[in-house]
């Protein structure tokens, strides 16, 4: 390491760290009477907020939490999710975000790997907690969380009620100062094979992170995405990687907040309506519902944008979204990034086209956000060219990647391995620094001694003007090694068959898109494609599926 010139601080320098708490001093101080909305249920300002997180803290306190323990919680998109994602970090405990939707085996094991102290659950879920309480081993106490004006009778160690709690606890709570690379947060990433892994951010992280998004999200008038008057609303579950980590840029920018609660797509149209909704971020099979509603025919989406992750964005589900003058933006990352590394980044001359024209930008990866370094590499590590042909697996560095596994250090090791944190994508970046991602290395398909990318026929089989979506997976073959085979689902009273969509694919043959043999020989319409508890398409289960 270089020898630079340190100078000592005068002796009463306050080194300031990089707390969550932070984050919560600028949104009060610029907008106290802002509103922050819990679907069609209730609503409070910006001050309310905060006096909430000071009650919240006092009655975790109060119940015994102590800087280091674990509060876990199960519930819907909410307010009351939002106080616990500054709350229990801030008096110096880590918040567990549990995956409401794994099966009950895996969320027992979730809770058991990260030592759970207490734990917040929605009465939807106590049922799911009351099947396997006799598997759960550090559980103390439990506090319920409730939408009705009784709780759910239940025989758990509750505490009592969320709202009961906070009403008789202190308003005010001194949230100490601490080491800035404490834990703040832990969920658990599930990959198609082996347990769920935990992935855990500190504060220090979560706070460079949020910077880094507002920076990118907010400073382009290109890109208004995150603006000071923007209403915001996400459809992504908050235990997903903290929502994205967008709420905390939200609440630190003060702009107007709407959770949804339960994600049903007809209310999430009826609440982007009547507050004017201007951005949300979700997976594309989310958006896909709300389009398939008959609500949304009516909406004025000109001043929505939408940043679409988790699976790659389709020409055929932008162009979709352009006709109803949606505006959709690519952003990439994984639940080990925290997750955002890129997004598309348009410029003057790109928005200068009409809006169904500017597909071809919108759909691709996008370019690094400030403070993220990508790469791509060949399997022995080494650097290949930024010429939009060579293909290499993304690697990354930033300040805020997880830094391990939590209690496997064997596989953090894997996921680090030469000094980059490993994705598992294929990509090529184009001389413009534009990544554009490829596919998964597990889900390209070596067909005739050639690769194949899964996204890229799932993208040419989207613009069919019938398709919904479709998933493409690589299924044995004796000749070929592997051949593609196709899922699709179909637009509501529409109507195709294997010839339309083969038809429709040789198009691409011509202008040399894709070869000939690249055109799937099989191909399912389904009601539905399987996905992942996060909405993303479950790949591995249509591969164990189709054997």
């Amino acid at each position: 390491m270089a020898q630079t010139r340190i100078l000592p601080p005068a002796d009463n320098a306050h080194q300031y760290p990089l707390l969550i708490k932070q984050l919560l001093l600028s949104g009060p101080r610029y907008s106290p009477d802002q509103e922050i909305v819990y679907a069609n249920r209730s609503k409070y300002t910006y001050t309310d907020l905060v006096e909430r997180i000071h009650r919240l803290a006092n009655a975790l306190t109060d119940a015994g939490v102590k800087p280091g323990d674990t509060v876990a919680v199960m519930d819907w998109d909410t307010p009351r999710y939002l106080e616990c994602f500054f709350a229990v970090p801030m008096i110096g405990a880590v918040l567990h975000t549990i995956n409401v939707r794994l099966s009950p085996e895996q969320i027992v094991y979730t809770m058991n790997h990260a030592e759970d102290d207490v734990v917040l659950v929605h009465d939807d879920f106590l049922p799911i907690i009351e099947g396997v309480r006799n598997e759960i081993k550090t559980v103390k106490s439990y506090i319920q969380l409730t939408d009705d004006n009784q709780a759910k009778s239940t025989d758990l160690n509750t505490l009592g009620e969320y709202e009961a709690l906070l009403a008789k606890a202190g308003t005010e709570f001194d949230f100490p100062d601490f080491d800035e690379n404490s834990v703040a947060t832990t969920f658990y990433t599930t990959g198609t094979t082996g347990n769920p892994k935990g992935v855990f951010f500190s504060h220090r992280q979560l706070v460079l992170h949020t910077l880094a998004m507002t920076g990118s999200l907010s400073a382009y008038d290109e890109m208004p995405l995150l603006r000071s008057s923007s209403v915001y609303m996400p459809v992504t579950p908050m235990f997903h990687v903290h929502a994205w980590g967008v709420p905390y840029a939200a609440t630190m920018m003060g702009i107007k907040q709407v959770y949804p609660g339960r994600y049903e797509p007809e209310l999430l149209v009826d609440l982007l309506k009547e507050h004017k909704v201007s951005f949300s971020h979700c997976v594309p099979t989310i958006m896909q519902m709300m389009m398939g509603t008959e609500s949304i025919k009516t909406a004025d989406l000109s001043n929505w944008h939408v940043l679409i992750g988790g699976s790659a964005l389709t020409k055929g589900l932008c162009d979709a979204g352009a006709k109803l003058g949606i505006r959709m933006y690519t952003g990439y990352g994984m639940s080990e990034t925290c997750p955002l590394l890129s997004v598309t980044h348009m410029k003057p001359e790109d928005l200068e086209l009409p809006l169904e024209q500017q597909t071809a930008k919108r759909v691709k990866t996008g370019i690094a956000v400030p403070m993220a370094e990508l790469e791509i590499v060949d399997p022995s590590g080494n650097p290949v060219p930024h010429d939009g042909e060579a293909k290499g697996e993304v690697v990354a560095r930033s300040p805020w990647l997880t830094q391990s596994y939590f209690k496997e250090p064997e596989k953090g090791e894997e996921l680090w391995e030469g000094g980059w944190l490993h994705t598992g994508d294929v990509a090529s970046i184009d001389p413009d620094n534009t990544l554009v991602i490829k596919d998964r290395i597990k889900d390209v398909i070596k067909t005739g001694g050639e690769w194949l990318s899964s996204l890229d026929l799932e993208n040419l089989i989207s613009q069919h003007p019938s398709v919904a979506g479709a998933a493409v997976v690589g299924v044995p073959d004796e000749k070929w090694g592997e051949r593609p085979h196709a899922l699709v689902t179909l637009k509501p009273g529409e109507k195709a068959t294997l010839e339309d969509i083969q038809g429709h694919l040789k198009q691409f043959v011509d202008t040399g898109e894709i070869n000939k043999w690249a055109i799937p020989e099989q191909i399912d319409f389904v009601e539905d494609i399987p996905k992942t508890s996060v909405g993303k398409i479950n790949k591995k289960l249509i591969r164990d599926q189709l054997k």
